[in-house]
């Protein structure tokens, strides 16, 4: 008997509703595997066409042909992953486990597919017939078959399938147990006097979530993905605050079924066979072939012009945080967030908590992100609440140009909830393309704690800020302008990634901006100007503490990624606390602000020895704020400039030679030190 879901499945036709949206009110989980099932079939039956088509190889009938190919995969693929990350379940994580490994063997049966690869290689002589975005498909396309092992020989692409396929079901099992030990951890505070330090509506909502969970009576503290949890800032609790930063920099270690240790292991030695497979020394030096850094030594390089000004930075701010707790006990880990405020508060009379009343998640989105984007690039939104998302949070909102043209659609998905993996990320269900004919529809996921019915969500400012990264990825797809879907948006070299969005970060303290929405949620009165400049002096306090944790992570990642083929790892938290040291890194007081065990970027999440990224970006962020202020900051001019030059081009063009084309040379480290506080 044929299964109704599968019969009438929403993802077996385009979607008719604006921008191609995809029906979320029709999509059930029982359509995932069925269209999962078909877009894999339709794919291969695409791409075999491809590869026995008699005629001779041409760009269109063969390059052409397979970026048009596998349109139902993606549809599907689009909403299922975006649901793992932001609205998973038991069942979305059965589905997950089951389908990510049939993914990596599709992919691989298409990569390493000899018919199909000669073709390619056989046009690469005549790539200079074609216009400059096409014959960088072309060469990109091939670059792509051979980095997936098309050039290696029959035995070796058999391991290479067993490899791939392994490290997809891995890294799906790392994500599912961090997501369940993540939630296991929360912290149960049975004494509400405990909470003393932290703000009526937080107290208020975890008070909510023990209600959620069954613990009447109680609070529960959940816990964010880094390391650091907001909440040690404001506790004075000191026995509370140990207890959530062991709760935090614990999770994936415990011991228990949800234990990601041995998964993270075997994902790094996996990854370093694959390596020595296409002939490299490590897993490192395979990814970084094709990144803007290139080889592991560039970015040690630049890693090495940070790291002793960083640390010699913190160890500076832990005396001046002992001396600020003078003999009653030595700084821990758990005291910094908390003493770090109180010399900020003394030395720049500033509050975080001070803050939060004047950033209120609606005014700051609307007023905040969304006037900014307005008065730079005459963007205008318009929430579309006949449209609906995936989540009942989740909210769409329509975006036009300045002449009134559509330009896309954004999601915004910001509470946090126990079915949504910590962090903050963007995401495309559909992407701009001139080949499909089709228009951005992006999403941005935050974490912020949903308040109680009737009560506003009130933000720190680093969640302000994250609010204003975030959308930074969604105006690089929705400016998309490029004619194959390969190059849309935010498919570009993965070190280059995160530059525009660390750009957009920028316009959350500008002051017509920050003017703009920094108001009080009661009394409408704005964010009094000399807090304002308090704010501005103290963003340079931290700063050590920042970059270290930062660079721990980094030189954490880059550890478990330079391993050779055949290390041995018995013990995955000495490996750590070794590459910690050996980096110069190792601070009692300054854990890395990913540790091995929770380390989703790098063992669940595409960031494998690449973390790096995130600094290596801002060298390039830095550069371009300095262009901003030189030229007149927030006009239409810059906006138009930066989105002509490089946020429309995606991956259509180098992205060095895109950064240049904005910015009229190569870029310069010395902006970052100084933004850092290491030019000394």
């Amino acid at each position: 008997m044929p299964n109704p879901a599968e019969e009438q499945n929403p993802f077996d036709t385009i979607s008719e509703l604006p921008y191609r949206l995809p029906p979320f009110d029709r999509i059930e989980s029982a359509h995932y595997r069925p269209a999962f099932e078909r877009g894999m079939a339709d794919q291969r039956a695409e791409v075999e066409a491809i590869a026995t088509d008699p005629e001779p190889p041409t760009f269109e009938n063969t390059v052409v042909a397979l970026e048009r190919s596998g349109q139902l995969l993606h549809r599907v693929a689009a909403v299922f992953f975006n649901q793992a990350s932001s609205d998973s379940d038991d069942e979305i994580q059965a589905i997950q486990a089951e389908v990510s490994p049939k993914l990596a063997a599709h992919s691989d049966a298409i990569h390493l597919d000899g018919r199909l690869f000669a073709r390619i290689d056989a046009l690469l002589g005549s790539a200079d017939d074609l216009d400059p975005e096409s014959r960088r498909l072309l060469e990109r396309t091939h670059l792509g078959f051979v980095r997936a092992g098309a050039g290696l020989s029959a035995e070796q692409q058999d391991r290479l399938r067993a490899v791939n396929e392994e490290l997809s079901g891995l890294e799906t099992a790392f994500q599912n147990k961090l997501l369940a030990d993540t939630n296991a951890s929360a912290v149960v505070v049975d004494d509400a006097a405990q909470l003393a330090g932290l703000s009526a509506d937080a107290v208020t909502a975890a008070a909510e979530t023990a209600r959620e969970r069954g613990l009447d009576g109680k609070h529960v503290i959940t816990l964010g993905l880094p390391s650091g949890q907001p909440v040690l800032t404001s506790l004075t609790d000191r026995g509370l605050r140990e207890r959530i930063h062991r709760a935090s920099v614990g999770r994936g270690a415990n011991g228990n079924e949800h234990d990601t240790r041995e998964t993270a292991v075997r994902i790094a030695t996996l990854r370093a066979e694959r390596a020595a497979l296409f002939g490299h020394p490590d897993h490192a030096t395979y990814v970084l072939e094709d990144r803007t850094a290139q080889t592991p030594a560039a970015v040690h390089d630049m890693l090495g012009k940070l790291t002793p000004a960083a640390v010699a930075n913190a160890h500076a701010e832990a005396a001046q945080l002992q001396a600020a707790i003078g003999d009653e006990f030595e700084l821990r880990a758990w005291d910094w967030a908390h003493y770090s405020d109180q010399v900020r508060r003394a030395t720049y009379d500033i509050d975080a908590a001070e803050l939060r009343p004047y950033f209120e998640l609606d005014r700051v989105l609307r007023d905040g992100v969304f006037f900014a984007a307005g008065k730079l690039y005459g963007l205008s939104f318009t929430e579309r609440h006949d449209l609906v998302a995936y989540h009942p949070d989740a909210r769409v909102f329509e975006v036009s140009n300045a002449d009134g043209s559509g330009l896309g659609l954004f999601i915004g998905d910001f509470f946090t909830r126990d079915s949504k993996r910590g962090g903050a990320w963007m995401n495309s269900f559909v992407d701009q393309s001139a080949l499909h004919g089709t228009q951005a529809v992006v999403v941005n996921n935050l974490n912020i704690v949903k308040p109680p019915a009737g009560e506003p969500a009130l933000l720190t400012f680093d969640e302000v800020n994250t609010m204003f990264h975030e959308f930074g990825h969604a105006l690089h797809g929705l400016f998309s302008d490029v004619t194959y879907p390969t190059f849309s948006g935010t498919h570009v070299l993965r070190d280059f990634v995160e530059f525009p969005s660390q750009v957009n970060e920028m316009w959350a303290v500008w002051p017509e901006v920050l003017a703009n929405y920094a108001v009080h949620h009661e009394t409408g009165a704005p964010l009094p100007q000399d807090l304002v400049q308090r704010l501005l002096d103290s963003q340079i306090w931290g700063e050590g503490f920042a970059t270290t944790e930062y660079l721990a992570a980094t030189l954490l990642d880059l550890a478990w990624h330079e391993i050779s083929a055949g290390t041995v790892v018995d013990d995955p938290l000495a490996f750590e606390a070794a590459a910690l040291e050996r980096a110069g890194v190792a601070l009692d007081a300054v854990p890395p602000r990913y540790r091995t065990s929770y380390f989703a970027h790098i063992f669940a999440g595409g960031y494998s020895a690449g973390y790096y990224s995130y600094i290596w970006s801002e060298v390039l962020d830095a550069d371009t704020v300095e262009w901003f202020k030189e030229n007149g900051g927030l006009r239409r001019e810059n906006g138009d400039h930066f989105r002509r030059t490089l946020l429309s081009r995606g991956g259509s063009v180098d992205a060095m030679q895109a950064f240049r084309d904005f910015r009229g040379r190569d870029p310069q480290i010395e902006p970052l030190l100084v933004r850092r506080g290491l030019a000394g």
